[in-house]
């Protein structure tokens, strides 16, 4: 046990170092527009960091590792797909999204800001958006969850489920006590120790091994076929890979960093310094997992954990390959991971809950405190409900966060992208839209024939969703006055100020 003390300590004083971020944040949160939002004034290199930690979750140094190891370099399109969706979101979603929510009376939640957007009196397109939030991010929230237990568990040999309640509680932790600005904070410190274990790791991989003909060698014995990029790949799997970036256009944890930058001048740079970390990051989680298998075929004694879960990979290179401070670091990087998607899912849950039901239809005099102390409380809420279906040990981290991505993107990705770009979009074009691709993608999972085609789930949904607004909007009354000098306003801010 005492080789692992080391280990332990860097471990621990990453989590105080991040509960003590939490405490400052608390100190400059003073209202709930600061607590879910940070008052949008957010620069540049931390809504890059924050924007690019929050999406990269435990399924980059877990699942797309572990996806490498098992299947080679045909994995990697999944990679591929997310660097172009990630570029193409940036570019034409982020300033118009940052502005039209604003013009929109200050929309703190995309649920607020369809509702402003389309003149949504009866709150229908507030309440649907708000459930389909809720649901998938229940599910995105339980791969969080499951990825930290699994990192507890194989780093401490601790049970599953005490490994759950303690990654857990690290997380809701600093979520609770500083909101937004803390999840920011922290998403920043989070985001440099990823990359930093994200490079180092597969460079110390090769120089265990020797050099990179000697890991060539071993690749070729282990897995022929691992360098060819279309190994058992159909042309409908690499559509489907690829098809991952689609989801970016839907996020809400991704999207609201978009709303809280301080100003659109600031997101030319804050896509330089995100696609940046992004490229670097995906790229060394597909290495750590190529060059493993090169390590472990050499080192078959040590490859026991891999063996019976390859989602391991990255945490047993680190435990075999590192000094055990060096290692506690580097391990912290899969926590900040999690804890940095995490926490901003169960953000985003929170303010859903407090803003667009509470504040809705329960208490509309609620005043800025009673808000942000409902909105801690939803915390706890929501964490407590991932926690019950993070409960299956056997819970993969890859699959679970593929469908609530594709659930987002299909339901979400096309009624933002028409909301910001086409005045004749009515509140019943967006209604459908919303629902066909959520229900899409909930079939597409669960009807046996549809999961036979090997489709990823988010195309068809996406491609329904996008039919769905065109032809019920063209088919519903036009927008009326107000909706459309609204959008033509946020349309001209954004035109004189990009």
């Amino acid at each position: 046990m005492s080789s692992l003390n080391p280990t332990l300590i860097t471990f621990m004083f990453y989590i105080v170092a991040m509960l003590v971020i939490g405490l400052l944040a608390y100190r400059a949160t003073k209202d709930f527009s600061d607590y879910i939002l940070g008052g949008r004034r957010l620069g540049s290199f931390v809504t890059a960091l924050s924007a690019g930690a929050s999406d990269m979750s435990g399924w980059l140094l877990m699942g797309l590792p572990g996806a490498i190891y098992l299947f080679g370099l045909s994995k990697m399109w999944i990679a591929v797909g997310l660097i172009l969706g990630a570029w193409l979101n940036w570019l034409l979603v982020a300033g118009r999204l940052r502005v039209h929510t604003e013009v929109q009376n200050n929309a703190l939640t995309l649920p607020d800001y369809f509702s402003n957007r389309f003149d949504d009196r009866k709150k229908v397109l507030r309440v649907i958006s708000a459930v389909v939030i809720l649901i998938f991010f229940a599910v995105y929230c339980a791969s969080g969850m499951v990825a930290g237990a699994r990192l507890f568990e194989g780093m401490f040999d601790m049970s599953y489920n005490t490994a759950l309640w303690i990654s857990a509680v690290a997380t809701i932790s600093y979520v609770f006590i500083g909101g937004f600005l803390a999840v920011s904070w922290t998403d920043t410190i989070q985001a440099t120790l990823m990359i930093f274990a994200l490079l180092l790791t597969p460079i110390v991989t090769i120089l265990s091994i020797g050099d990179l003909s000697q890991v060539t060698m071993a690749l070729e014995a282990a897995r022929p076929h691992a360098l060819d990029l279309f190994t058992d790949l159909s042309t409908v799997a690499v559509i489907s890979s690829l098809a991952w970036g689609l989801g970016y256009f839907g996020q809400p944890h991704i999207l609201v960093r978009f709303m809280a930058i301080d100003s659109i001048k600031s997101i030319p740079n804050a896509r330089r310094i995100g696609m940046t970390w992004m490229t670097l990051c995906l790229g060394g989680a597909v290495a750590a997992g190529f060059f493993g298998i090169a390590f472990f075929y050499l080192h078959p004694e040590l490859a026991s954990s891999v063996s019976a879960n390859h989602e391991l990979i990255f945490i047993e290179l680190t435990k075999i390959l590192f000094n055990p401070w060096i290692a506690g670091i580097v391990l912290a990087a899969i926590l900040a991971a999690v804890m940095s998607t995490l926490s901003c899912q169960l953000l985003v849950c929170s303010s859903t809950l407090t803003e667009d039901f509470y504040k809705a239809f329960i208490r509309k005099s609620a005043s800025q405190k009673e808000l942000v102390w409902v909105g801690r409380l939803m915390v706890l809420l929501i964490a407590v409900l991932a926690i019950v279906l993070a409960h299956d040990p056997d819970s993969e981290v890859l699959g679970l966060v593929a469908n609530a991505w594709a659930g987002f993107g299909a339901a979400f990705g096309p009624l933002i992208i028409f909301s910001l770009s086409w005045k004749r979009m009515t509140l019943s074009g967006a209604i459908a839209g919303m629902v066909v691709g959520a229900v899409v993608v909930i079939l597409w999972v669960t009807v046996p024939a549809l999961i036979a085609t090997e489709l990823y789930s988010i195309i068809p949904g996406f491609i329904a969703s996008v039919i769905a607004i065109i032809v019920v909007s063209l088919l519903s009354k036009k927008p009326n006055a107000d909706v459309v000098q609204r959008f033509e306003q946020a349309d001209q801010i954004y035109q004189d100020l990009k």
